[in-house]
């Protein structure tokens, strides 16, 4: 089997238990779960009773980015899953995406979800997009990020190709990393909802939203000219395959 390391960033949230336990309760068995307290002052009391059963790191506080890197010079596994410590897995989540692309050959997949209130109760349908063609997902991703980060899986010597995730960016870390990497490799989806996505009032996206376009709307000006580039070869390539008309 091939091993995943699961890598779960973790500050001041009460629902990291339960994060951890989603990770632990994979049907996939040849597993290691990796929590990153990054600086945390509340709620560390919650992770005590896992710690015969992961690996934990504690640091100082650096921001998500800086907490995935440390998860990720810490791991051994073939494949890297990022879960946050809000969110939750569903059992079969490690085993379906393992064997997508173990069967593809592929090195980065992206999945379909559902969001979650705080109670833990399904508020959504599934919210997760794919498309059919590879130049239809690279021309969204230039406008932004339709990608959430929790259900991606990504080869680990992805990083060695093209680096870790950047820490000098605070809420954008993902996006710049999966703008760098769509360049050369195809982000494969799978519809099945398999992760739980949680909304709740301390969520960095709503207590961050002020600050975050400006620093999309960087990252995306950063890797236009690359972007741009992959868009048109993915054009060039479908159209020589028949599957886009010229």
């Amino acid at each position: 089997m091939a091993k995943v390391s699961i890598i779960i960033p973790f500050y001041n949230c009460a629902y990291v238990d339960k994060a951890i336990e989603s990770a632990l309760n994979q049907t996939y068995q040849d597993k290691e779960v990796i929590v990153v307290n990054d600086g945390s002052i509340n709620h560390t009391e919650r992770i005590t009773p896992y710690l015969d059963r992961i690996i934990y790191i504690q640091k100082e506080n650096g921001g998500t980015a800086s907490a995935l890197n440390a998860g990720l010079r810490a791991a051994t596994g073939k494949y890297f899953s990022w879960l946050s410590s809000d969110d939750l897995y569903l059992p079969q989540k490690v085993e379906k995406q393992v064997q997508v692309l173990e069967s593809l050959n592929a090195c980065v997949s992206y999945m379909n979800y559902y969001l979650i209130d705080e109670r833990g109760k399904v508020i959504s349908q599934p919210a997760g997009i794919g498309f059919p063609l590879v130049s239809q997902f690279i021309h969204k991703m230039r406008r932004g990020c339709i990608i959430n980060g929790c259900t991606v899986m990504v080869r680990m010597d992805v990083f060695q190709e093209f680096g870790y995730f950047n820490e000098s960016l605070l809420y954008t870390q993902d996006y710049d990393f999966w703008l760098r990497i769509l360049t050369k490799h195809s982000f494969h989806y799978i519809s099945e909802p398999l992760v739980y996505y949680r909304v709740h009032g301390e969520m960095g996206t709503k207590k961050h939203r002020k600050s975050i376009p400006q620093e999309i709307l960087q990252t995306k000006n950063r890797h236009r000219a690359s972007t741009n580039a992959a868009f048109k070869a993915a054009i060039e390539a479908e159209i020589k395959s028949g599957k886009l008309k010229s």
